[in-house]
């Protein structure tokens, strides 16, 4: 694990690289879809904590309400409090996921991500298994694929181009969020790792757990205040934030949730893998 280019936020803890051993497990090919999440609701009746809440952050170029319903900035100015967004409504209440229904559920918070897994059966990754499955195989690479991030000028993952936060030229052919199976998968058959959603995992935050935690199937501190996320977004471009490099860590609080924000799932079950390195 680890960031092998030293090319990461300090802050974030990235570093040092080091070798972990994991039980066998299985992870979803792709994250958990709003046709998935749909099944979920209609059989538990569950609501989201940005339904109850009643608002969730959405990116600025995708707000879908009227100005009344925009409600926040976050202080961050790209960001905005939509009054009404939700997994059902992703841009705000005059949006929809009619069309979307093979795209990566969002606005969904930790504790939604467990509540989703309590009914499926499963679990949230580790931080040490989603990074095993990340790399799909190859070990010290920057990105599931390799250390180009376009390769012969292919884009393998949905990421932002153009200039962030106010053009967004979608080279790679979206504007948002991306249906699954829109880009190869990575040499595990793991649809997109990197880019698209950040993904939820089980683990507490602590930027020094590479120096502190175990060797053995490590599973985060104890306690802490943010919940790890994973992979980057269709928002991340190098001009502020290139974490969708496999080893980018980042964080969240467990109650948070935005436009940009998923999980995937796993189960103690399947062949441990060995990692290669290809040149």
């Amino acid at each position: 694990m680890g960031d092998h280019f030293a090319e990461g936020y300090h802050a974030d803890g990235e570093t040092p690289v080091h070798a972990v051993l994991l039980s066998p497990f299985a992870i979803d090919r792709t994250a958990v879809t709003n046709a998935r999440f749909a099944a979920f609701v209609a059989a538990t009746g569950y609501r989201t904590t940005a339904e109850a809440e009643g608002s969730s952050a959405v990116f600025h170029l995708d707000v879908a309400a009227g100005p009344d319903d925009v409600v926040g900035d976050y202080g961050t100015g790209w960001w905005r409090a939509v009054r009404g967004a939700d997994w059902r409504h992703p841009g705000g209440p005059l949006s929809s996921i009619r069309d979307r229904m093979d795209h990566p559920v969002v606005h969904v918070s930790h504790h939604d991500a467990l509540a989703f897994c309590r009914w499926a059966g499963r679990d949230l990754p580790t931080e040490a298994q989603w990074e095993y499955a990340a790399r799909g195989g190859l070990e010290g690479f920057r990105f599931p694929w390799g250390d180009d991030l376009t390769p012969d000028g292919r884009h393998l993952a949905n990421i932002w181009q153009g200039e962030f936060p106010v053009r967004n030229a979608a080279e790679d052919g979206w504007h948002s969020t991306a249906p699954v199976g829109a880009f190869d998968p990575n040499g595990f058959g793991l649809d997109q790792m990197v880019g698209n959603v950040w993904e939820w995992c089980a683990d507490w935050f602590s930027p020094t757990w590479y120096v502190s935690g175990p060797q053995r199937d490590p599973a985060g501190p104890a306690q802490g205040t943010r919940r790890v996320t994973r992979g980057g977004s269709y928002l991340c471009h190098a001009s502020y934030c290139s974490r969708y490099r496999v080893a980018a860590r980042n964080s969240n609080t467990p109650d948070s949730s935005a436009s940009n924000q998923g999980f995937r799932t796993v189960s103690a079950y399947g062949p441990v893998l060995g990692a290669r390195r290809v040149p």
